[in-house]
């Protein structure tokens, strides 16, 4: 009789799991919106969007990011959580610049790096060592990293010459670097604004000219961390400390010992994000300049699902919406928002034909339900703000267009109870969503400064709460380790 055979029912069987998306699907998916990007973009004229200087200004505000995100990569899949990422990069920025104005822009590389690390060492001596509270750690590290700005900053660049206590000297220029011979060809296909042809034109021309030798650097570390993590002996014994540290101190690994190297190497990590704010991205400290690019390097590390690569997408997403800000174009904003449109229309009607495919047109209907309801809310809300607008003189804008708040949000939870019971998932969103930024963009409608000097903030809420549903933290991410569990 076979092993297998025994006589014994067999085990229920678990929660269906979705099918695993191939490889070359999800190269397919992402030159297709990159084929649409670039359609968008030449419909509506904003050729901003993918001009050789948006580009690489992306690149420079993403790489502080995707420095702290590649830290946080090293330390959380020890198993060690590292919020404090924001003030190493802070010391950073402090100790780069003054070695950095004194003796050089790779002198503060140098300087920069070892300070990150030794702030780094000081979490890995709270967690690891004395199994601190590592968010409590991470938090303290955050207010000291603030309060000892404040202080060496006098120390380092009071009474120095353009200067003040938050503010230091001017730093070398580290020069940049391009490839020769293609400033020119690709300069003169961007600027004739053609369709695919001019972006890549555009895009190359941003990575491959005039590019800060440090840029080319932290663009090595991505793949450089890859190959470690992934591909060598010290790397797997590192995942296995996040994964499951008992079993990997029985193995032999020295728990203790790799967590504590990975959140030194993760305090380097920042510090060397922290140098290339004050040596590429300004050119001198600003006290304040960090700006929570910590905080963000984190929401960059959870949309790449804790891996190299994909943090460096998400840092270039975080980077590219910054950059897009800070150039001003009034075209740029109302493309992406029409960009978003055209994708939520897409997602809609493929999961729509799914659903006529597997169950059927009464089910489709079904489902389509709770969409009419929000469109009806969101109808409803605009319809009532018009005539506030209209009716300032008579009821108050302000009570009408609360009453039409109300009405919308109660209508909104209608929708909601409704989508839960015909379970009809992210399509209750789709439509909506795509008929509102369709609208707002047909009608010319100025996106507010304010809402365009927030959009990094509302990408990286919005990234996390839809990219979150299929992402798999390490096991052991977070939790406390003392030796001698696993013997």
């Amino acid at each position: 009789m076979s092993l297998i055979d025994t006589g014994t029912a067999p085990a229920p069987a678990g929660p269906a799991q979705p099918a695993r998306m191939s490889r070359a699907r999800i190269y397919y998916i992402v030159i297709a919106v990159i084929f649409a990007f670039f359609i968008v973009r030449a419909l509506l004229g904003a050729d901003d969007l993918t001009s050789a200087g948006a580009i690489r200004a992306a690149l420079q505000l993403a790489v502080p990011i995707g420095l702290a995100g590649l830290g946080g990569v090293w330390t959380e899949r020890a198993g060690v959580t590292n919020i404090g990422l924001e003030g190493m990069l802070i010391v950073g920025t402090l100790f780069g610049a003054w070695a950095g104005y004194q003796w050089g822009p790779w002198s503060g590389v140098v300087v920069g790096l070892f300070a990150g690390a030794v702030v780094g060492a000081l979490h890995a001596i709270a967690t690891v060592v004395f199994a601190v509270d590592q968010i409590v750690s991470g938090v303290a590290i955050n207010i000291l990293a603030v309060g000892v700005g404040g202080v060496l900053g006098k120390v380092f660049f009071e009474g120095k010459e353009a200067a003040s206590e938050r503010q230091s000297p001017p730093i070398p220029d580290m020069g940049t670097w391009s490839i020769p011979g293609i400033d020119g060809p690709l300069g003169d296909l961007e600027a004739k604004h053609w369709v695919v042809l001019s972006d890549l034109a555009g895009i190359l021309r941003g990575i491959f000219v005039g590019l800060s030798p440090l840029t080319v650097l932290a663009i090595a570390l991505v793949p450089l961390s890859w190959l470690i993590l992934w591909r060598t002996g010290f790397g797997l014994r590192l995942r296995s400390c996040g994964e499951n540290p008992v079993a990997a101190e029985t193995l032999g690994v020295n728990v203790y010992r790799t967590k504590f190297l990975a959140v030194v190497i993760s305090g380097a990590f920042a510090g060397l994000g922290g140098v290339y704010l004050v040596t590429v991205s300004s050119g001198t400290y600003l006290e304040g300049q960090v700006g929570g690019r910590g905080f963000i390097g984190l929401a960059a590390m959870i949309f790449g699902n804790w891996t190299p690569l994909g943090t460096a997408a998400g840092a270039l997403l975080f980077g590219y919406t910054d950059a897009l800000r800070l150039r001003s174009d009034d075209s740029s904003v109302p493309a992406l928002l029409a960009f978003a449109a055209v994708a939520l229309i897409f997602l809609a009607l493929r999961q729509m034909w799914r659903i006529y495919r597997t169950d059927g047109p009464s089910a489709l209907l079904r489902r389509l339900s709770p969409s009419a309801v929000w469109l009806v809310a969101v109808g409803v809300f605009a319809g009532f703000v018009a005539l506030g607008v209209s009716a300032a003189d008579g009821w108050g804008t302000t009570g009408i267009v609360t009453l039409g708040i109300l009405i919308a949000a109660g209508l909104g939870y209608v929708g909601v109870r409704l989508g839960r019971r015909t379970e009809a998932g992210p399509l209750t969103l789709y439509l909506p969503t795509a008929v509102v930024l369709g609208v707002l963009t047909l009608t010319g409608f100025e996106v507010p400064n304010q809402f365009v000097g927030v959009t990094p903030n509302i990408v990286t809420l919005l990234v996390l709460a839809f990219a979150t549903q299929r992402l798999r933290m390490p096991a052991a991410d977070g939790l406390p380790y003392r030796r001698g569990e696993g013997s």
